[in-house]
């Protein structure tokens, strides 16, 4: 099993730096320039006697090397070794500052913000969206699961197609839809039962921590339905489908034919089979919620990962950019790595591949 696992480990590296390059050069030609956003002209014939402005963006390219050539950038985001001025003396830098980048675990500062680092500013955005990404996956199985059960069990009947149209309906409904809806409804604007705005109310620093908590809770009750709803039906009708394809093999029909309820011959039996897929989804569930979902953040005003990569597109910063979305593929590769284990874990015969 640990071979296995150092294995699935030792390919997350070389995976990681190919997502980086192809990253790097995608976010490189989308149109628009940073120094131009920072220097607040939109269209570049406005630079026309404004020396001033055009010498501001001109320094500010030169700071951040973006009239480096793309291999420089490249190697500068990688590191570990920074290309800027006052580098490593290898590469014709100063001395100064001679470490930086992905490999150095140092992605530098927000080229529109410089007094705030990245790597810091995703750290305090995590806190929001890891617990929420953390309670909405947890919940997700722990409905899924048993539904997913309960509708295998009923399959052909009146309620369980009832419960897989209501299903297929929640799965195609639209995030940004949804939390629009459940902010009209429950928010101010509608019955007024839930707050729908940020993550505590403006008096929150006033509360006790007994009532700062439950004012927490209530401000992520929207939110994490939003995030919830459509894993949910996913997951439930992923694992429906198994369950019924196991109950088909013959380890199960002979679990009946030796007098088990089909009840009892699907929870010991089928279920341990049918739930190995189901793991696997682990690994496209969690990194989509734990990157950040953009539409939520924002519809809920919430400062986590998916608002900030939401942020740095609008301002054309490459630096929040890449670092968001290198973040969020490592946490695909994370899940991928989990559920590999977990996989293994449930059938010894992958190990062996």
């Amino acid at each position: 099993m640990l071979a296995f696992a150092l294995r699935r480990f030792a390919w997350m590296v070389p995976t990681l730096v190919g997502i980086t390059l192809v990253l790097f050069v995608a976010v490189h030609a989308v149109p628009g320039d940073p120094a131009t956003v920072m220097a607040g002209v939109e269209a570049p014939g406005e630079l026309a006697g404004r020396v001033d402005l055009q010498a501001s963006a001109e320094r500010f390219r030169r700071q951040h090397l973006l009239d480096q050539p793309l291999w420089r950038q490249y190697l500068h985001f990688l590191g570990p070794f920074s290309m800027a001025e006052d580098g490593h003396p290898w590469f014709g830098g100063s001395g100064a500052e001679r470490w930086h980048g992905l490999l150095a675990l140092d992605l530098g500062s927000e080229m529109h913000r410089p007094g705030v680092g990245v790597v810091g500013e995703i750290a305090r955005r995590l806190r929001v969206t890891v617990p929420l990404a953390l309670a909405a996956v947890l919940l997700s199985y722990l409905v899924a699961i048993p539904l997913g059960i309960w509708s295998s069990l009923r399959h052909g009947t009146a309620r369980e197609g009832l419960v897989a149209l209501v299903l297929f309906g929640l799965h195609s409904v639209p995030a940004f839809w949804a939390g629009l809806m459940l902010v009209l409804v429950f928010g101010a604007a509608g019955l007024g039962w839930l707050p729908s705005l940020g993550l505590h109310a403006p008096d929150a620093a006033e509360l006790g921590p007994l009532a700062r908590l439950l004012d927490t809770a209530a401000h992520c009750v929207l939110p994490l339905v939003t995030l919830t709803y459509g894993s949910l039906a996913y997951l439930s009708r992923q694992l429906r489908a198994g369950l019924l394809e196991v109950a088909q093999a013959d380890f199960v029909r002979a679990a009946l034919a030796k007098g088990l309820s089909r009840r009892q011959a699907v929870l010991r039996h089928a279920l341990p089979n049918a739930l190995l897929p189901v793991l696997t989804l682990f690994a496209s569930v969690l990194p989509v919620l734990v990157g950040g979902s953009i539409v939520v953040e924002t519809i809920f005003d919430l400062p986590g990962m998916g608002r900030y990569a939401y942020e740095g597109l609008q301002a054309r910063d490459y630096n929040i950019v890449m670092a968001t979305a290198t973040f969020s593929a490592l946490m695909t590769l994370l899940g991928l790595f989990l559920s590999d284990l977990s996989y293994a874990l449930a059938d010894p015969r992958i190990r062996q591949r």
